[in-house]
C-alpha cells in the first residue's frame, strides 16, 4: 500500500510507495490513480517529465505555470537525492508565503505532490541526480513564472552552501517574492 502524508502545507503530500524487494531487487507501484484520489489527489496527470543534474548543488526553481496552464507536479527521483520544495503563492491564502520541502531519494522512493497554486523547485544532493514528474498541465513558455529560489523572505533552508549552488541563467534573474504578482487565488474548499 502506498502511505500519504500531508506536510506541514497540508495541500503538499508525502507519497511514498510500498516496495517489495527479493534478491533479484524490488517492485513498486509508484502511481494508482484510485489510490490518489482516494487520498485527495485528483490531478489528471497528462505528461511525464525527467531532468539530469550532473552537480550536487544544482538548484533548479521556485517555478510554476500561471493559469490557464497551471501545473500540478508529482516528483519522484530515480538516481541520486533532491531537497524538494512547495511555496504556497495562492493570494488570500492562510499560509501564503510559506514554504515546506522534503528529501527525496532514489534509494526510498518518496515523491512529492505539489498541487497547482505552489512554487517549486528542489536542490540536487548527491551527483548524477535523475528526477522523474508526472504534471497535469502541458508545458506553455508565455505562461512560465518564478521567484528567485534564494529570496530572504522566504528564508528556505536548501540544505546547501548557497555561494556553491549551479543555476540557470534564467533562475539567476527571477523575481523576488515580493516584487512577484501570484496569478494564483486560495479558493476555500466547497466554496
Amino acid at each position: 500500500m502506498t502511505d500519504f502524508t500531508p506536510l506541514a502545507l497540508p495541500e503538499v503530500i508525502l507519497v511514498t510507495p510500498r516496495r517489495f524487494g527479493d534478491g533479484r531487487g524490488y517492485f513498486c507501484e509508484t502511481y494508482v490513480k484510485p489510490r490518489f484520489e482516494a487520498a485527495g489527489i485528483r490531478a489528471d496527470f497528462i505528461q511525464d517529465n525527467e531532468s539530469l543534474s550532473a552537480t550536487p548543488g544544482t538548484v533548479r526553481g521556485l517555478h510554476m505555470q500561471a493559469p490557464p496552464f497551471a501545473q500540478a507536479k508529482l516528483v519522484r527521483v530515480l538516481k541520486g537525492a533532491i531537497f524538494d520544495v512547495a511555496v504556497d503563492v495562492r493570494k488570500g491564502s492562510p499560509t501564503y508565503g510559506q514554504w515546506v520541502g522534503a528529501t527525496l531519494t532514489a534509494e526510498k522512493g518518496e515523491q512529492l505532490f505539489v498541487p497547482q497554486g505552489f512554487a517549486h523547485g528542489f536542490a540536487t544532493l548527491a551527483p548524477d541526480t535523475h528526477v522523474a514528474y508526472k504534471v497535469d498541465g502541458l508545458y506553455d513558455r508565455d505562461s512560465e513564472r518564478g521567484i528567485v529560489w534564494n529570496d530572504p523572505d522566504l528564508a528556505i533552508d536548501w540544505g546547501i552552501d548557497g555561494d556553491a549552488a549551479v543555476l540557470s541563467d534564467k533562475d539567476k534573474v527571477l523575481p523576488r517574492f515580493k516584487d512577484f504578482d501570484s496569478p494564483f487565488t486560495f479558493k476555500v474548499a466547497g466554496a
